[in-house]
């Protein structure tokens, strides 16, 4: 059994849905602190054939809440502006029609906090995309856990999941020892995506945006082939 666990990001990059397609059972890790500048609410698209950054607007945004207490202050005047922006900068891009549903279809359902919204646009991505992954959430699957954070906490939600092999984004290299996870009965990788190109629109490519660029220019066949290009460590 391969777990992981992440916080709820919202639309990410291809890195995070390889991730997902890599385990058995993906747990949204949404009952910690939030994380301002980071990438629970906001990531990058193709904008005027650049990078370009979008940010869904929240109520307030304290690294004191928790993400599922984190909440949402999208209006119909910023749902119009970013409509505007993927029309302007995706409506030539050979699979808008569908992705463009998909991102309204998202947006629209009810969401009081960024937590509900991230873990729907992953939910609905993965999907669309045909991943068969299980997802479970910490707050609703893991709430009687009595460890409260750190390492501890993972590993106890690992025990909990039944888990064999917990793979981590390769950041958590720095934070995570093999040894430790293997004391505790566990085997540690770390995902390391491969270098991912794809033709966007003639112009030089630009890496690593969210995940509505793969999905705006790849059919889904060839996305599933992109999400198996990564290094396990």
């Amino acid at each position: 059994m391969k777990v992981a666990i992440m916080q709820p990001y919202v639309f990410p990059y291809i890195g995070y849905f390889q991730l997902i397609d890599a385990v058995d059972t993906f747990v949204f890790y949404d009952d910690v602190n939030f994380i301002k500048r980071g990438w629970i609410n906001r990531n990058k698209l193709l904008i005027n054939g650049k990078e370009g950054m979008f940010s869904m607007p929240l109520k307030s945004a304290s690294q004191n809440d928790l993400i599922k207490d984190t909440q949402l202050a999208i209006d119909g005047i910023w749902l119009r502006k970013f409509y505007s922006t993927i029309e302007h900068n995706y409506s030539k891009a050979p699979h808008y029609s569908s992705v463009y549903g998909l991102i309204k279809t998202v947006l629209e359902r009810e969401h009081r906090t960024i937590g509900e919204l991230a873990m729907c646009s992953v939910e609905m991505i993965s999907d669309y995309i045909g991943l068969k992954t299980k997802f479970e959430i910490s707050s609703v699957d893991y709430h009687k856990n009595n460890v409260k954070s750190g390492i501890d906490r993972l590993l106890a939600i690992c025990h909990e999941a039944k888990a064999t092999v917990y793979i981590n984004p390769i950041g958590g290299q720095a934070l995570y020892s093999k040894n430790e996870f293997k004391n505790a009965d566990l085997q540690l990788y770390f995902i390391q995506p491969n270098e991912i190109r794809y033709q966007q629109f003639g112009n030089e490519f630009v890496p690593w945006l969210s995940i509505i660029d793969v999905v705006m220019f790849n059919p889904v066949d060839v996305v599933q082939n992109l999400l198996k290009d990564y290094t396990l460590l």
